[in-house]
């Protein structure tokens, strides 16, 4: 009856089912009805969903195993059989993921030390580097037995993450190989390679592969804004080639000898024009590398382009202007640098947010687009399949209430007549009827417990009643709005140093409002009720607050825990300022709006810090005890990769551009200086 209905809103014209097997049936499909239209915000996307899941279902025509891998092991075969199912068994993927992560641990454990010395516990982690890639060898072995190996459309070197694991096992093994068969080969160049095994997290996490694709992805439009960087910089290193090549060795000696002067910083000086020497002093150049140990100036081509590089970045550029300034004057060496900086960071820089953003509005506008579209499909086959129901049941479902009405009256009639006949039969008798028995009954059966208990009722919902009235008033908001306040300032007025007196006053004040907040909690907690009191994020960042407040002073009056243990508990007092956003409407958009962000983000961040550690273990095999060379009496900095710590620092330093040039020197001179590197 319902054969015009088989026709779904999840199936259209663009969809295509693959061929069937022979002596294989279609199943049917299954009726549009009224109560599988959703409801509600979400529904549409919902739909959409299901809708596309199904369409690529569909479009999988493909196996996703080959009959054959390496032209021997077919899908029966027991061998690859026990491969396959091993390579889908969720504990194989945890278990690889825990592999990786012991990996990254022992990477991050290995101290390194000057002059390619050796502790035993860098000896014992060198050893179990051969556990970690027995275990990454095994994985790629058995995936390669369930997929294949390169031919079929699934084998396993036609992905690319696939790809990533297979060059890491092998560069692993040239190590190992080299280490034992050739002589005066550096084993550490390779070594290094290493350092790319936490990028195999990636594979194993779906949610970094879609970041990192997307960020691939990006990177395509991007291109053209690096070339154009690139063309900027060769153009401004050529320029200031031609106009400061040279110039900047030349510095002040004492008389004819080779004596610098004392002071803080060698600066260049010039003959006619820049700097000049102080008396007794003459300006020559008697083979000074220059300032920044010869790395940052314009004597050849690469070091010009270091030097812009860095000016682009304006990190430092300012120093390098002034330098330039006392080598050849301050007459029109300025017009270099600003206008570099105006070209190269304020325009050719920001232009990547252009590209950027322009691509994420066509992007976006392709996306509406589309779900206008399918929108428009849906609603038409979905009124379409509604219709075709209404036109179907109508007459269904009101023959079926008419059924329904009819014996629903015929039941009351036959009940009435029945009670009709026991009142008659019962009042003949000289017996009360039922209902007349109902109507009688004197409350005099209440008990006084009974009363009691109902007054004490009655009040408790009055109770509740007037409370609930209250915590939701306006002069209840604003009155803990000046708490909050109040607290804010006494917070505040914490300084050093500080006398007796204020700091009695402070911590009265803070009992005191520990007090009216716990106040405010137990009303709301009577008010609501316990489970509904903690149904709200903000009451129960308020209860967290609260109970962490009188932990302390319980702490701090029985003397429990150090003052450090009591410090940190006095910040969770500094948490009560957030209160404010509860009431402040537009506060609590904006932050409700930076966690649904942060949410958002959250594997972007993963990724981020995926990279810092990898660049941090990096970082740590080729600079690793070699900053010990050159800070032999002055004091090593901090910023240095002698270990896992201080690397991740250390990186994440130089990705904020704080003094990154700074560590890019003492890198270069750890290295040999710029004459190991061909410049």
């Amino acid at each position: 009856m319902f054969s015009q209905l088989a026709y779904s809103y999840a199936d259209d014209e663009y969809d295509q089912l693959p061929p069937l097997p022979p002596q294989m049936k279609m199943p049917p499909k299954k009726a549009a009805h009224l109560l599988d239209i959703p409801t509600g915000n979400n529904a549409w996307s919902a739909v959409l969903q299901q809708a596309e899941m199904k369409r690529r279902k569909r479009r999988q025509t493909t196996a996703e195993y080959s009959e054959r891998a390496l032209f021997c092991l077919t899908l029966d075969n027991k061998l690859r059989k026990t491969c396959i199912k091993l390579v889908e068994w969720k504990p194989f993927e945890y278990l690889v993921l825990l592999t990786i992560f012991c990996n990254c641990a022992a990477l991050a454990m290995s101290k390194p030390l000057p002059n390619n010395d050796t502790t035993p516990n860098n000896s014992v982690l060198e050893k179990v580097e051969y556990l970690f890639l027995a275990i990454f060898t095994l994985e790629v072995i058995l995936k390669i037995i369930a997929y294949g190996f390169f031919l079929h459309p699934n084998a396993y070197l036609r992905n690319g993450w696939n790809i990533l694991d297979f060059i890491i096992v092998v560069v692993g093994f040239l190590s190992v190989l080299i280490q034992y068969d050739v002589q005066g080969f550096d084993v550490k160049s390779l070594r290094a390679f290493r350092v790319i095994r936490p990028l195999k997290l990636v594979n194993g996490v779906p949610s970094l592969q879609i970041v990192l694709n997307s960020i691939l992805r990006a990177m395509v439009p991007l291109l053209h804004i690096a070339l154009l960087v690139l063309f900027v910089i060769i153009i401004y290193a050529i320029i200031g080639l031609e106009l400061f090549c040279g110039k900047m060795h030349m510095t002040c000696y004492i008389g004819n000898t080779t004596e610098m002067p004392q002071t803080e910083e060698v600066r260049p000086c010039g003959k006619t024009k820049g700097r000049q020497c102080e008396a007794g002093e003459e300006c020559r150049d008697l083979g000074w590398e220059g300032p920044w140990y010869g790395i940052i100036n314009f004597d050849n081509f690469g070091l010009a382009m270091l030097t812009v590089f860095q000016c682009i970045t304006m990190e430092g550029w300012t120093s390098i202007m002034y330098r330039i300034n006392d080598a050849v004057g301050r007459g029109w060496a300025w017009i270099f640098f600003v206008s570099l900086i105006i070209v190269g960071s304020f325009f050719v820089m920001n232009l990547v947010l252009g590209v950027l953003s322009g691509k994420e509005r066509e992007k976006a506008k392709q996306r509406g687009d589309f779900q206008k579209l399918r929108e428009i499909q849906l609603i038409d086959e979905s009124y379409r399949n509604y219709m075709a129901w209404i036109r179907k049941a109508g007459m269904i479902l009101s023959l079926i209430l008419n059924i329904v009405l009819f014996i629903i009256l015929l039941l009351s009639e036959i009940g009435n007549d029945n009670v009709d006949k026991e009142d008659a039969d019962k009042q003949l008798d000289g017996e009360p009827s039922e209902v007349g028995q109902k109507e009688r009954v004197p409350e005099t059966h209440l008990t006084w417990l009974n009363l009691k208990f109902r007054h004490i009722r009655n009040f408790h919902s009055y109770t509740r009643r007037r409370i609930h009235t209250l915590v939701k008033s306006q002069a209840f908001y604003w009155i803990i709005i000046v708490l909050v306040l109040l607290n804010t300032i006494v917070l505040a007025s914490e300084h050093y140093p500080q006398s007796p007196t204020l700091t009695k006053i402070q911590d009265m004040a803070n009992r005191v409002f520990v007090c009216l907040f716990s106040c405010e909690m137990l009303l709301k907690m009577y008010s609501l009720g316990v489970i509904g009191y903690f149904v709200s994020n903000f009451n129960r960042f308020d209860c967290f607050v609260v109970i962490g407040s009188i932990i302390e002073f319980v702490l701090l009056y029985f003397n429990i825990m150090p003052p450090l243990g009591i410090s940190v508990l006095r910040c969770v007092r500094l948490l009560r300022v957030f209160k404010v956003t509860r009431y402040w409407l537009a506060l609590r958009n904006l932050v409700a709006s930076l966690l649904n962000s942060m949410k958002s983000i959250a594997s972007l961040l993963l990724l981020l810090f995926l990279f810092i550690v990898i660049f941090a273990l990096l970082g740590m095999q080729m600079f690793g005890g070699k900053f010990d060379k050159i800070f032999e009496v002055e004091e090593k900095p901090r910023n240095n990769f002698d270990s896992f710590y201080s690397a991740l620092v250390t990186v994440f330093q130089i990705l904020t551009g704080e003094d990154w040039n700074e560590v890019m020197y003492t890198g270069i001179r750890a290295l040999g200086g710029i004459g190991s590197f061909g410049i």
